[in-house]
């Protein structure tokens, strides 16, 4: 099929290419040689007139206009793909569908085994991709390149519809044998102590326990830097410093580690934690059925704490 005097066909290519930036991944991402790739990408320079991939050292990189392309195609592929991809019904029992999801490690130790649990109870053929995040998640939620995120509300993306799951305060954490076990932990205390942060790969990234308390105004003194949350809790070992986590990993964590809980003297807002999926795929009856279990999960989750 022709639009334009363009194959339609080759925006397929184009997607995959502007993705992969690599001519092997992109052929073996939608099932083509690499040959029959290479002759796509003839075909698209031919086209725009511009060559779309051009080599800088050992890698490729998207010209200005295959930049301006790349967002179009996407959406346009998965517009397409949201409205007549989609299969009618989804019958757990039956599926063997894979779901990608990109989560935090705080949700995948506190949350995501319920949600395994429960998904494999319903239909135990399907499978999951579990993502770390990464800088700007919902990047990769516009090109459709996962299912579901699972991120603070702060960080959702307004072009993409968003549900909260459950609610989460911060904590903090000490080693037991720190002074500052001892005591009130005073914000005083607290501004005087050297602090473990989770900082998310990425450049300029941050938490959203940092993002707040950067917002209300309070520059601590950061002595470490983790890219995950649970580690946060084991490195205060040792030492006299500070972890401000989310109350369920902390309260997880308290019972393997020697170490002991204090209320934030920080007045942080209570995280909403959101799920969020693409706007063309509100209507996926997989998506609709894997939201139902993330909130089922959350409420077992719930129910337990009490």
């Amino acid at each position: 099929m022709r639009f334009n005097k363009l194959d339609l066909n080759l925006l397929v290519a184009l997607d995959a290419l502007l993705t992969e930036l690599n001519i092997s991944r992109a052929a073996e991402k939608i099932h083509l040689s690499q040959s029959a790739m290479s002759n796509a990408l003839a075909r698209l320079r031919d086209y725009f007139d511009d060559e779309l991939l051009i080599q800088v050292g050992r890698r490729m990189e998207a010209t200005p206009r295959a930049e301006v392309l790349r967002d179009a195609v996407n959406d346009v592929l998965r517009r397409i793909e949201g409205s007549i991809a989609a299969k009618p019904a989804f019958v757990p029992q039956e599926s063997q569908r894979e779901f990608r999801i990109s989560v935090s490690d705080f949700s995948l130790n506190v949350l995501i085994p319920r949600v395994i649990a429960r998904a494999h109870a319903e239909g135990p053929q399907i499978r999951f991709a579990l993502m770390p995040q990464v800088q700007d998640p919902t990047r990769s939620l516009d090109r459709a390149e996962v299912d579901l995120l699972v991120l603070p509300q702060e960080f959702c993306t307004p072009d993409h519809p968003a549900e909260e799951v459950f609610r989460e305060r911060h904590v903090c954490v000490v080693w037991r044998d720190s002074p500052l076990a001892k005591g009130k932990l005073t914000l005083e205390r607290y501004m005087e102590a050297g602090h473990v942060v989770m900082v998310p790969p990425g450049a300029n990234a941050s938490s959203v326990e940092a993002w707040m308390a950067n917002k209300l105004g309070f520059e601590r003194r950061v002595e470490i830097t983790s890219f995950s949350f649970a580690s946060c809790v084991a490195l205060v070992q040792g030492t006299d410093r500070i972890a401000t986590v989310h109350g369920r990993l902390a309260r997880k964590l308290a019972t393997q580690l020697p170490v002991v809980l204090k209320e934030s003297p920080l007045p942080l807002a209570e995280m909403h934690q959101m799920m969020q999926w693409h706007r063309y795929r509100t209507n996926d009856p997989g998506i609709e059925w894997l939201r139902h279990v993330f909130l089922e999960s959350a409420r077992e989750m719930d129910k337990k704490a009490a």
